[in-house]
């Protein structure tokens, strides 16, 4: 059998020797990526093997207060595990109380993201990516120096470093172990799943007309078992793009390409848990599912760069959908959540 239909997938990738005060050499245990059925194989960092103690260094960073300027907020203060790793704000607050332009996205399954990280895609790697957040003066507002000097004051966490990495601590490493954190992060086990694996009873009559619906009318953009194509999309929020504040964060993945055909447009979320992640969109602008499914029925605004596959046979940007059928949809949405997850 090919490797990459092996499951589970067990990442063994230039795992790095450690050398120990009575010259022993060891290597850390290898996490093992358990990769549910239908989802394809991810594309695991080379660079960065996940490692079980790798993992949990990732975690206890991941809560860590240290890891902001004023030790008030931590990487979980806008990814609640509860909230499916969001935070409930329709854009999230950090140490300057300032209000950030985006809403916080979920942070499972990103093991199986190829295209990059953020709302439009502007870190390539989770790597990359957590540092964004930890520097930046309005989220985490930390200078790298001053943060190795708090951790490296800290003998558990000089340690463990030790053991995951065999150095001593280092700005790559901190984001090299979030990122194992934020890949050991898998959503696959709702009822929703059951369904799929034969257990009909997981349905109710209404949950599987959902489940039609959202076939029908959703999954060229909320693709496969992932429920994204993680793809980037403009899904008629607005009209215009002009606004160039803040480096051009309003002007969706243009901001990264300076393609025109890429103004408004934003990444697809995933459905799983989405019951859990309101307010919706990028900018937190919908605070309920319905509010969602009545701006697909009649609140898309046109654009030249608005999405093809929201507009129907008519030349219509709506959504054709009676009100039974909205709550339906709703219902199949309630069936992926995982209770497993977010009791992380």
């Amino acid at each position: 059998m090919s490797w990459r239909k092996a499951l589970p997938y067990i990442v063994l990738l230039q795992v790095p020797l450690l050398l120990f005060c009575f010259g022993r050499q060891t290597v850390p245990e290898p996490f093992v990526m358990n990769v549910p059925e239908g989802f394809p194989v991810p594309e695991m960092d080379t660079e960065n093997p996940m490692t079980v103690e790798g993992v949990r260094l990732g975690k206890a960073l991941f809560i860590d207060k240290r890891l902001s300027v004023d030790n008030t907020i931590s990487c979980a203060s806008c990814h609640h595990p509860e909230k499916a790793f969001t935070d409930g704000l329709p854009t999230s607050l950090g140490v300057s109380g300032k209000k950030l332009p985006r809403n916080s996205p979920t942070l499972f399954n990103l093991a199986w993201n190829p295209n990059g990280f953020f709302w439009d895609g502007g870190a390539e790697t989770l790597e990359s990516q957590a540092y964004g957040p930890i520097i930046h003066a309005d989220e985490m507002g930390m200078d790298l120096d001053t943060l190795l000097h708090r951790l490296r004051k800290d003998n558990k966490y000089v340690s463990a470093f030790r053991r995951v990495f065999g150095d001593s601590i280092q700005s790559q490493y901190i984001v090299r172990a979030l990122a194992q954190y934020e890949r050991s992060l898998v959503a696959a086990d709702s009822r929703y799943d059951q369904f799929r694996k034969g257990d009909k009873s997981a349905f109710s009559a209404i949950e599987h007309k959902g489940l039609i619906l959202v076939n029908q009318y959703c999954r060229s953009c909320h693709a496969g078992e992932l429920f994204t194509d993680q793809q980037f999309h403009n899904n008629g929020l607005d009209s215009t793009f002009s606004n160039e504040d803040e480096e051009g964060v309003y002007q969706g993945r243009y901001r990264i390409t300076y393609r025109k055909e890429d103004l408004g447009k934003y990444r697809t979320p995933t459905l799983r848990n989405v019951a859990l992640t309101a307010p919706y969109m990028h900018d937190g602008r919908f605070g309920s599912l319905e509010e969602v499914l009545n701006h697909y029925q009649s609140g898309i605004h046109l654009s030249t760069t608005l999405d093809d596959k929201l507009i129907n046979e008519n030349d219509k940007t709506s959504l054709a959908l009676m009100e039974n059928e909205k709550h339906e949809i709703i219902a199949f949405l309630m069936t992926l959540t995982e209770k497993r997850l977010i009791n992380e």
